[in-house]
């Protein structure tokens, strides 16, 4: 398998990687939605960002790479289909699964093994691409183009953190917990709101407007190109700070408690911008206790809250007929009248 572009080595599009690396710190955030151009590095990232994350250990021969202690009901399901082997475990990369706009339903959740029930008269289930994605990234390119059954389906096991197959005389369980990135450009077809909201960050990327990063995003791609065990091993000290920096941040999530005025200032905002539901003020919470814990922090501060929150709430707004400002304007907007004060 071709090794990916160094995370480090990507020119600019900040906020992007600080979305990916709030994700896969706290992975119940609840992924990352990436609006812009084409051409942008976004698959780029995404793949950069599981080559540098430590390897995870899976037992042998679970088909849903299940770790060893996960004590969910579908993961007892498959690993008890294992016996003895279930105690024997392997290290294996941080999977990155592609869902193209083209995939069929079978493909997606997993269907009828037909070369087994043609060969050895036998059902047995073939897992699809949720199976694949258990425990990484699913990656969604042009996500508001996606079929309308996908998208329930991606809402259904966002939700739950299973895929439920049950079809030909077959019914399955098992587990189905991933990052979910999707990325589109907003001027190709609007995304439903159902599946929006259940993205936990937003983030606009564009193509570079100065001189000098057009050129260095040409020159390192080239570079690249040219020879890539030199260049990934020119950037490696850099992609291992940044694999320490998330390991060390997931060891301290725990540690850190959002104060209760930090909860206040959360509502407060969201209630001024006028979002729906509560999901709002949890992402908020659990993005700024991530975001403390790559900062290395012993507490969770206003200015983490005010930094993450364009990404996580952008996308929560409601339509407003009478102003035509941008949502991320309006987060602005927002954040400068509740911390005023502050």
């Amino acid at each position: 398998m071709a090794q990916p572009f160094p995370f480090s080595a990507i020119v600019g599009q900040d906020e992007m990687k600080l979305a990916l690396l709030i994700a896969a710190v706290d992975p119940s955030i609840g992924g990352v939605m990436v609006f812009g151009d084409r051409g942008t590095g976004k698959s780029t990232a995404v793949r950069a960002l599981a080559a540098l994350l430590p390897p995870m250990e899976a037992v042998i021969g679970c088909p849903y790479h299940c770790a060893p202690d996960d004590r969910s009901e579908a993961c007892a399901e498959s690993l008890a289909k294992l016996g003895n082997a279930r105690k024997k475990t392997h290290l294996v990369p941080v999977p990155v699964v592609d869902l193209p706009l083209g995939a069929t339903e079978d493909r997606v959740v997993g269907a009828l093994d037909l070369e087994k029930a043609l060969s050895q008269g036998v059902k047995a289930f073939e897992p699809g691409l949720l199976a694949r994605a258990h425990r990484g990234f699913l990656y969604v390119d042009e996500v508001n183009l996606l079929e309308d059954h996908l998208v329930d389906l991606l809402i259904d096991v966002a939700a739950s953190g299973e895929n439920v197959v049950e079809r030909e005389g077959l019914s399955v369980r098992h587990p189905a917990r991933f990052v979910l990135v999707g990325s589109g450009n907003p001027e190709e077809g609007e995304l439903r709101p159902q599946l929006l909201d259940r993205f936990g960050l937003s983030v606009e990327v564009g193509t570079p407007k100065d001189l000098a990063s057009r050129v260095a995003v040409v020159r390192r791609r080239d570079a690249f190109e040219q020879d890539r065990t030199a260049f990934i091993e020119s950037w490696k000290k850099d992609d291992d700070k940044v694999r320490r920096r998330i390991v060390s941040a997931r060891k301290q999530l725990a540690n850190l408690v959002v104060s209760d005025a930090l909860l206040e200032k959360s509502a407060e905002l969201c209630l001024a911008l006028g979002t729906d539901g509560l999901r709002g003020e949890l992402t908020l919470m659990r993005a700024a206790r991530a975001l403390a814990a790559l900062d290395g922090a012993k507490t969770v501060t206003v200015e983490h809250l005010k930094r993450i929150a364009p990404p996580a709430l952008r996308h929560r707004l409601r339509r407003n007929p009478l102003d035509d400002a941008g949502s991320s304007v309006r987060v602005d907007r927002a954040i400068q009248h509740v911390f005023a004060a502050s």
